[in-house]
C-alpha cells in the first residue's frame, strides 16, 4: 500500500501564493518544481516503522493567520515558561503561520546579524537565503516529504551571523500552534560564517488538541572555526503527525552541538544528521524522548565524518510509557580518507509497561582504517525490586515511576550546555510523567 498524497493545492495556487508574498522568481520555480516531484517521489523508509497510513498531506487550511502580539505579557501562561529570559532580547514568536513577535537587539543589527521570519527573509534576502535554502543540507529530491516540504513551506525563521561575530547571549525561537486547523511546513535556517558563534533555542508548543500536519526541516551550515550550540523541545499536542528532519554541515575546526528535548504525543519520524566536511570539525548529539499513550515514534542520529581528525558523540535515553513505542536508529558513519576520526554513540530506552516498546540500534559503518568507533545500547524494563523499595518507603507506584523516570534520564539532561532547554525540558518532562 502506498500513502495517499493528493493535495487540496495544487501547481497554480502554490504560484500564486509565492508571487503573493513577493518572494523572488527562484523560489516559485522551486516550489512549483517541487510539488511536481512530489508526485513521483517515493516516501521515506524509516527502519522498522509502517508510515503507510500516516496522514502526512491532507489538511483544511494552508495558512491561518493570527493576532500578532503587541507584547510578550500577552502570551498564554503555559507559553511564558518556555521564554527565556536571557532571549528577550533576541525573540521571534511565530503564531500559527503569522509572525506573531519579533526583536532583535540593535547591537546585533549593527554587526550585520540577521534574524527574521523564511518568508520575510525571501523577500528582502533572496540572494542570501538561495546560498542555503535546500541547496547544501537538505535536498529538495530526497524523497516525498521533503518535496513537499519545499512546496508548501509557510512558515519558518531566517539566522544569518557574518564572520566574526561571537553571539553571548541566546536567540531564541517559539512556534505556538493555538488553532487547531494549523498544518505546518516550518523551515529554519542557520547560517553561521567563519569564526562566529551562536546559541539558538527553539520551541513548538501546541495550546490545543486536534488532528494536523507538522513537516519540519532546519538547516544549520558552519563555516570554519564556527561554534553553533542549537536547542530544541518540540511539545506537539496528541493528533498531529510530525516529521522534523534538523541536519547540519560542518567546516574546518568548527563545532556543532545538539541539545534536543522529543516530547511530541503525536506520532514522529526525527531524522538528525550531521555531515563533518571540514577538517578537525565536532559534533555532538544529546536527545531525550518521552513516548506516552499510543504513539508511534522513529529517531534516527546520525553522524558522518568526511573530514580528517573529526568527531562525533550520540547520547540519547528514551522512556515509552502505556503502548508508547519508539525506534531508535543511530549511525556513526567514517567515510574512506577520514583519518584519525572518532565516532561514538550510546542509545538507552526504559519501558515503563508490559504494552511499551523501545528498540536501539546502534550502527558503525567505517571505511577508514586509522579510526576510533564504538557504541553501546540497552532496552529494558523497571526494575520491579526498585518500585518495590521505593514503595515499601510510603512512596507512591506513581510517584515511584516518576522518580525513576527523571533518575534514568538526568545523565542527559544535566549535561545539556543550554541552560535555557535544561530548564525547560526538566518541566516538560514533569508534566508528561505525571
Amino acid at each position: 500500500m502506498t500513502t495517499e498524497t493528493l493535495l487540496p493545492f495544487d501547481q497554480e495556487f502554490v504560484s500564486s501564493f509565492s508571487k503573493e508574498k513577493a518572494e523572488p522568481e527562484w523560489l516559485t520555480e522551486l516550489r512549483v518544481k517541487a510539488l511536481k516531484s512530489a508526485e513521483e517521489l517515493p516516501m521515506p523508509r524509516p527502519d522498522k516503522t509502517k508510515i503507510d497510513k500516516w496522514n502526512f498531506s491532507k489538511f483544511s487550511h494552508f495558512t491561518v493567520e493570527s493576532a500578532p502580539y503587541a507584547s510578550l505579557d500577552e502570551l498564554p501562561e503555559e507559553v511564558k515558561s518556555f521564554v527565556d529570559a536571557d532571549a528577550q532580547k533576541n525573540l521571534y514568536i511565530q503564531r500559527n503561520n503569522t509572525p506573531a513577535y519579533l526583536s532583535l537587539s540593535q547591537e546585533l543589527k549593527d554587526q550585520g546579524v540577521i534574524f527574521t521570519d523564511i518568508l520575510t527573509a525571501a523577500k528582502e534576502h533572496g540572494d542570501l537565503l538561495r546560498k542555503y535554502f535546500m541547496n547544501q543540507a537538505v535536498q529538495v529530491d530526497e524523497h516525498r516529504l521533503t518535496a513537499l516540504h519545499a512546496a508548501l513551506v509557510n512558515g519558518g525563521a531566517f539566522l544569518y551571523v557574518p564572520k566574526n561575530v561571537e553571539i553571548a547571549e541566546p536567540i531564541q525561537a517559539v512556534y505556538i500552534r493555538d488553532n487547531e486547523n494549523l498544518s505546518l511546513f516550518n523551515h529554519v535556517i542557520i547560517a553561521v560564517d567563519d569564526n562566529s558563534s551562536v546559541t539558538y533555542v527553539e520551541n513548538y508548543i501546541s495550546t490545543v488538541e486536534g488532528e494536523g500536519v507538522f513537516n519540519i526541516v532546519s538547516e544549520v551550515v558552519l563555516g570554519t572555526n564556527a561554534r553553533v550550540r542549537y536547542g530544541a523541545v518540540d511539545n506537539l499536542a496528541k493528533g498531529i503527525t510530525t516529521y522534523v528532519n534538523r541536519r547540519g554541515i560542518t567546516g574546518r575546526d568548527s563545532h556543532l552541538e545538539w541539545a534536543l528535548g522529543l516530547m511530541n504525543d503525536g506520532n514522529t519520524i526525527s531524522d538528525n544528521v550531521t555531515n563533518l566536511i571540514g577538517d578537525g570539525s565536532q559534533s555532538d548529539l544529546k536527545t531525550v524522548v518521552v513516548g506516552r499513550g499510543e504513539q508511534i515514534q522513529n529517531f534516527t542520529s546520525k553522524i558522518v565524518h568526511f573530514g580528517k581528525n573529526t568527531e562525533g558523540f550520540i547520547l540519547k535515553h528514551g522512556v515509552m510509557k502505556d503502548s508508547a513505542s519508539s525506534i531508535f536508529n543511530g549511525i556513526g558513519k567514517i567515510e574512506h580518507g577520514a583519518s584519525k576520526s572518532n565516532a561514538q554513540q550510546e542509545s538507552r530506552v526504559l519501558m515503563l509497561s508490559e504494552k511499551a516498546r523501545g528498540d536501539a540500534n546502534p550502527i558503525l559503518l567505517i571505511d577508514e582504517d586509522d579510526v576510533v568507533a564504538g557504541h553501546a545500547a540497552s532496552v529494558g524494563r523497571v526494575d520491579p525490586l526498585q518500585l518495590y523499595y521505593l514503595m515499601s518507603r510510603g512512596i507512591s507506584k506513581t510517584e515511584a515511576e516518576r522518580l525513576i523516570i527523571h533518575g534514568f534520564l538526568a545523565p542527559v539532561v544535566d549535561s545539556l550546555a543550554i541552560e535555557g532547554v535544561k530548564r525547560q525540558l526538566s518541566e516538560v518532562i514533569e508534566r508528561k510523567v505525571r
